[in-house]
């Protein structure tokens, strides 16, 4: 179907819940907890979305190169495939993050005159107040509507504002940041969030050379490191946390067996953390804070994931190393 409208249409929608109160309910959670955990998602304030453009720049990162390379080489090939018959659908992306690689998607979209809205979901406010401002001016003529938290409640919205047809982009291998089982689950959630026809263009990292895999986490220009300890200044800042970052040290592992590539900070000393007034947060010496998990798969692992949780893998995308696959899942 053709888009016959010109003009850029942009909106944001945010979260009615109050993520401060989330944010410190989460840090409280997870550092009383033991093993001592933070969540991942929290990475991403400013500064954590500027470290983390840094960290795809540098030469050790090469997952966001290889799906780049996808979507820069392929992108007539996956434009083709999500169309599906040619119907007006949303185009759905969890975690949007700058839309560098979908970018390729949409401006391929537009030049063919589709009729679908891009809607990114972000718990950046920061992002999407950025996708909203530079993409219609980018893109002209793209329909926009940032949704501002976390995945399932904007999908909710995203679903309450318009019945078309849902294409979900989840890139980056973010589906690697969950644990096996934690993974499963977010795809038996994100199917209930879907109709029978929907499609899911999701990225997964795949196994390769050990010592590949552990340098993209273990940067040689240290910015893995400020990444994940920008997560303790952010609780500083705005949880009224008193971390000394100094008396911790970053540390990555990666088991090649497995598949599961794994950050800590590391408390170099006995000592005690006070966040928003709370009881004293002990750490003992060498005590570990879980920080992040990447998962890395086999092909078949992707397709056994999709066939688990209610979808049927239809396409699959590599880049020219196989380092790295897109796959299209539709929801049955």
């Amino acid at each position: 179907m053709k888009n016959n409208d010109a003009t850029a249409q942009t909106q944001i929608i945010t979260a009615s819940n109050n993520g401060a109160d989330r944010f410190l309910d989460d840090v409280l959670t997870g550092l009383q907890s033991t093993p001592k955990r933070l969540n991942s998602k929290y990475f991403y304030d400013a500064n954590g979305d500027k470290l983390f453009q840094e960290l795809m720049n540098c030469e050790e990162y090469y997952p966001t190169r290889c799906e780049l390379e996808i979507f820069s080489e392929k992108t007539a090939d996956i434009c083709d495939a999500i169309m599906g018959d040619g119907d007006a659908f949303d185009l759905i992306e969890l975690g949007a993050g700058d839309a560098t690689k979908s970018t390729y998607l949409l401006q391929y979209l537009l030049d063919q005159q589709v009729k679908f809205t891009y809607l990114p979901i972000d718990i950046s406010e920061n992002v999407i107040s950025y996708l909203n401002v530079t993409l219609p001016v980018t893109l002209p003529g793209l329909q926009i509507t940032g949704l501002n938290g976390e995945y399932f409640d904007m999908l909710e919205k995203a679903a309450s504002i318009s019945n078309k047809r849902k294409v979900v982009l989840f890139l980056g291998s973010n589906i690697g940041n969950m644990p096996a089982a934690e993974a499963e689950a977010f795809c038996r959630n994100l199917h209930r969030h879907l109709s029978a026809g929907d499609m899911l263009l999701i990225g997964f990292d795949l196994k390769k050379n050990p010592k590949t895999v552990l340098a993209a986490y273990n940067d040689k220009g240290g910015i893995t490191k400020r990444f994940n300890f920008n997560l303790l200044e952010r609780i500083n800042r705005e949880l009224d946390g008193d971390f000394n970052l100094n008396q911790f040290e970053h540390y990555p592992t990666y088991d090649p067996e497995t598949g599961s590539c794994k950050s800590y900070l590391v408390s170099l000393a006995d000592q005690q953390v006070k966040i928003n007034g709370s009881e004293p947060i002990h750490f003992a010496k060498d005590e570990c804070i879980f920080m992040e998990i990447s998962q890395k798969f086999t092909v078949s692992q992707t397709d056994q994931l999709a066939k688990n949780n209610g979808f049927k893998p239809v396409n699959h995308f590599f880049d020219n190393k196989k380092w790295f696959i897109d796959v299209i899942w539709v929801a049955e």
